[in-house]
């Protein structure tokens, strides 16, 4: 009766262990992921304020979210601030520049960055959305329609910020232009030939 108890405790004293051993593990993993989520989104916020600051200087009204009064503090508005040591960036869910000029429909168009759970781990996304009409629907009425197009997908863990900024480098020359020349096709046009469908979805 010793011996088997003795065996049983050997057998439960491994799967402490091995249970111990998946738990650190998964921590570690969780840890490793909310920390890359969090250096990439300080990066990308401020990546985001400064193309801001450009279309805001030609006169292109653009909201983003989080707002900057949350994450920054601003020596002189807006072109001198630092990040705030309170603000947890790594709860940061969206990251977006929405348009909200009101010519051309232009009203909606946004860069967005989004994080979505995924088998692996969570899962980092860049989009372009726009506004492409409206539809009569019997039991709803009118409703816009807007189409999504991916411009980058990567795990958290995987994630490189020189292609997420490469990416910017294409797209965001081709908004200012479109914003310059009064011309919202240019950036509608350029996503299209560009960049893989996404979602479309109606408000």
């Amino acid at each position: 009766m010793a011996k088997k108890e003795e065996k049983f405790e050997n057998w439960y004293e491994k799967l402490e262990s091995e249970l111990e051993k998946k738990k650190e593990e998964v921590i570690k993993d969780i840890s490793t992921e909310s920390e890359k989520k969090r250096d990439l989104n300080r990066n990308l916020v401020e990546d985001f304020w400064r193309v801001w600051i450009q279309f805001n200087r030609i006169n292109v009204p653009f909201r983003i979210e989080p707002p900057h009064s949350l994450w920054g503090q601003f020596e002189v508005f807006p072109d001198r601030w630092s990040l705030r040591d309170d603000f947890d960036f790594a709860t940061v869910t969206e990251i977006s520049l929405v348009d909200i000029t009101r010519e051309q429909n232009r009203t909606g168009d946004s860069l967005k960055i989004v994080y979505y759970p995924s088998e692996g781990g969570e899962k980092i996304r860049m989009l372009f959305e726009f506004f492409e009409g409206e539809k009569y629907y019997k039991y709803s009425g009118w409703k816009r329609i807007y189409s999504q197009y991916i411009l980058y997908n990567e795990d958290v863990k995987k994630a490189n910020l020189d292609k997420i900024r490469d990416v910017l480098l294409k797209v965001i020359p081709q908004w200012y232009e479109s914003h310059l020349k009064g011309d919202r096709n240019i950036i509608i046009q350029y996503i299209k030939d560009n960049f893989e469908k996404g979602e479309t979805f109606t408000l």
